[in-house]
């Protein structure tokens, strides 16, 4: 039975950066695709990024929103997947979660069936 665990989250200005970590414990980690997303008080969960199985980097992918700002990256060794998140801004507030998928790596919440408890991030301006 995987767990997540997300960690990193905080209160900072406009234009700071934080990095969200999500450590998974289960040894076959590299099965598994990762997503972040991300709830704003009284919206939605939304997706944030994804990175595939096994992936050294290059299979990643962004939300319009975020594209450019944040990097998702993993270390398959640490069984932890990150979020850096550089230039904030006031509307990347929310609880962020982490997700995990066996299988091919996927942009909806849906398709996800573990789940971290969620990290705070606020960004005043």
């Amino acid at each position: 039975q995987m767990t997540l665990g997300e960690s990193g989250g905080g209160s900072v200005q406009a234009g700071d950066s934080l990095r969200l970590s999500c450590a998974a414990s289960i040894r076959s980690f590299s099965d598994y695709s990762m997503g972040w997303f991300r709830q704003a008080p009284g919206k939605e969960r939304e997706f944030v990024a994804r990175i595939g199985w096994r992936s050294s980097g290059e299979d990643t992918y962004y939300a319009d929103s975020v594209k450019g700002r944040f990097t998702i990256s993993r270390d398959n060794a640490k069984s932890t997947v990150y979020l850096q998140m550089d230039s904030l801004k006031p509307e990347d507030t929310g609880v962020y979660y982490c997700a995990a998928r066996n299988g091919l790596p996927s942009l909806s919440i849906f398709d996800y069936d573990r789940w971290g408890q969620g990290t705070q991030v606020t960004v005043s301006s």
